[in-house]
This record gives C-alpha cells, structure tokens and sequence, in this order.
C-alpha cells in the first residue's frame, strides 16, 4: 500500500502522466517540512525526526501538522545531539524509518514543500525512501533561502545597503521580524519557516504593486 501511494505521489509530482484526481494535489496547500538527522552529510545522514505543517491561504494550518519521532537504527552521535538535543534514549520509542516516510507522505501528498535548504532534507529523505520503495519525491520545491535573497536584492534598489546579503536563518528572523521559537525543534522550524515564507510573499506582493496582485 504505502508502494502504490508513494508511486502516485511521485508520477504526478514529475509529472510523468496526465493528474488524475488521486494523482493531483487535492487541493492549493503547501506542505512546510523540516527533519532532524544524525549528521549534516546528506550521502549518510539518517533521519531522527520530521516535522510538518500545511500553508492554507495566507494562513499557518498549526492544527494541521504532523510530528514523527524515529527510533534510530544506531546511536546518535554526541556531535549531532549538541545540535538538536535528540538523544537515542529519546528516541526509544519511535517509529522505524518505513512508517515515518508513509505518515510524511500521506500527509504531504504531491503538493508543493516549503523549507529552509529544503535540498539537505530531501536529499535525506529521498535516499531514505530508495531505499524503502525504490522511489523519490518529486514535489515542487519553495526555498525560503532564495526568496529572502530575492527579496533583499530587490529591496536594495529602492534602499541602497552594501555587503552580501546573509543568509543564515536568524538573520532572516531577525529582518523579517518574526518570532522566535527554540530551534532545532522539527515542529518549530516548520513553524518559523512558513512564518518567514507568508511574510516574505506579502513583502513581495507589496513590492509588485496592486497591477500584480
């Protein structure tokens, strides 16, 4: 089952054959995704945690998330723990591999991800599900990283600022002005990612002009 579901999600994301109604996303949501992994080497890195939460409209779905645990089939590294507090002990009790790739993909259907570097985490993910299922996910890809830069540079013709334009996460935060939440937490990365993207598309928006919109 979890096979012919993934297969489907991954035609209509590449769009290999004309959508269907199972194989279109089901509706205009975005998926905002981030994972915890036991290293940030993508060809090795396992997943420890993923966590996602759906874009509805200019609204952040926090009722609509999903939050998955999985029981690492090693012990975590102490370089990785330092990073994101997830111990192996803590990890006891979730769920292999094969089901939190199942939840995420149920959950996220063929609809388009939003993250911050979302190439890591999928890179992760996708080599997660090769080996699972012989598949990868296909879905359209926003990056936060981009659009802030793209933002940025245009916001620099207007209000001329030297120096390259820094892309770490909490810059971003800190120039949008948003909240912050305790990172490295999957729920509340996925949080202050969507929060960064509505932001970021309204600032954008409003840089067009109401001919735009």
């Amino acid at each position: 089952m979890f096979r012919a579901a993934l297969d489907r999600i991954v035609r209509a994301g590449a769009g290999l054959r004309r959508a269907a109604p199972l194989d279109a996303p089901p509706d205009s949501d975005l998926v905002v995704l981030d994972t915890e992994t036991t290293s940030l080497d993508r060809r090795k890195a396992e997943i420890l945690a993923i966590g996602a939460i759906r874009i509805r409209g200019n609204r952040l779905m926090t009722s609509q998330s999903l939050r998955v645990a999985i029981k690492p089939r090693s012990p975590v590294p102490g370089s990785s723990i330092r990073i994101h507090g997830l111990r192996t002990i803590d990890l006891a009790h979730g769920v292999p591999v094969e089901t939190a790739l199942e939840r995420l993909t149920d959950f996220a259907g063929a609809r388009p991800l939003v993250g911050y570097y979302l190439e890591f985490d999928l890179a992760v993910i996708n080599r997660a599900l090769a080996e699972c299922a012989g598949q990868r996910l296909a879905n359209p890809r926003i990056e936060i990283s981009s659009l802030y830069y793209d933002y940025t540079i245009r916001q620099r013709r207007f209000q001329p600022i030297q120096g390259e334009v820094d892309l770490s996460f909490d810059s971003i935060m800190a120039n949008l002005k948003l909240p912050r939440l305790p990172k490295h937490d999957p729920i509340n990365d996925a949080i202050m990612t969507g929060l960064a993207y509505l932001k970021l598309r309204h600032l954008m928006d409003r840089m067009r002009g109401p001919a735009a919109a």
